[in-house]
């Protein structure tokens, strides 16, 4: 791979637009701080090629040259997504990497990936909070019309925008120790709260020079579009860092959220697991 890439992925509504944000201050990275589809476009290509009946009859005959040309032209492609700039490292942000997370190893041995977390009861507050702001538009998948506990449940389920990275989240657990070192989980309390020491240790982590950032006085960058989302999870940057106010969340559903995902709370926020 001709550039050091930082996937940046993780659960929505956990500052990951944020994150982005950050690390295009630092001086030796390239990062737009949208969402790209290269993550989606690498998934679509495989599925075209592994249905293409020339490749699958050059392989019956050479697989070793061929695969290894597969191999060499997806790096290729990726390398081509970044040819705009000349900076060695660059940012790709997609909740869709953690999943892919075998693919990229495969692709980028030395590849680097920050994972995004949040208290999930806040995630969901989040979203909740924000669809009351805009509740005369629907969400994509249609969620307007069920009330707070069964659209909760469509959010948290198995292709929902929260439960669909949350699974992929706990499916890292499977994999071998040489792949989960290469994983660094931003909490989003201790980004907010502490930026300057997180990004501190988020930049030894990934073997760069310490950049002092001031997270009073951020460069604003264009904002990812919304329209894509009905405007339901906004992608808003900000010239500062604050913390964010507290979401109220029902008491029923908050509890159902901590029972369902206690392993998620031991792992990162040991402090809340109930008794």
């Amino acid at each position: 791979m001709a550039k050091s890439i930082i996937y940046v992925t993780g659960l929505a509504r956990s500052g990951s637009t944020l994150l982005c944000q950050l690390l295009a201050q630092h001086p030796a990275i390239y990062s737009t701080a949208h969402s790209s589809p290269l993550c989606h476009a690498l998934n679509n290509l495989r599925r075209q090629m592994s249905d293409d009946a020339f490749l699958l009859s050059q392989l019956d005959n050479d697989f070793d040259r061929v695969y290894a040309r597969l191999t060499n032209a997806f790096r290729g492609f990726v390398d081509g997504w970044f040819a705009e700039t000349e900076k060695h490292w660059v940012v790709d942000k997609n909740r869709g990497w953690l999943g892919a997370v075998e693919t990229v190893r495969h692709l980028d041995p030395d590849f680097r990936m920050l994972v995004c977390v949040r208290e999930l009861t806040q995630v969901y507050g989040s979203i909740e909070s924000r669809h009351h702001e805009t509740i005369l538009l629907d969400f994509p998948d249609h969620l307007a019309d069920r009330s707070r506990y069964a659209r909760a449940d469509t959010l948290f389920g198995p292709n929902g925008v929260i439960g669909s990275p949350l699974r992929a989240l706990q499916s890292v657990q499977d994999l071998d120790a040489a792949i989960q070192e290469r994983l660094f989980y931003v909490v989003f309390e201790d980004l907010v709260a502490e930026p300057g020491r997180v990004l501190r240790e988020m930049f030894a982590w990934l073997g760069l020079p310490a950049a002092e950032i001031d997270s009073g006085n951020l460069k604003l960058q264009p904002t990812e579009s919304d329209s894509h989302y009905r405007f339901k999870y906004p992608h808003r940057v900000r010239t500062s860092i604050g913390v964010p106010p507290t979401h109220r969340v029902p008491d029923r559903i908050a509890r159902q959220i901590r029972k369902n995902y206690r392993w998620y709370y031991e792992t990162f926020y040991p402090g809340l697991v109930e008794a």
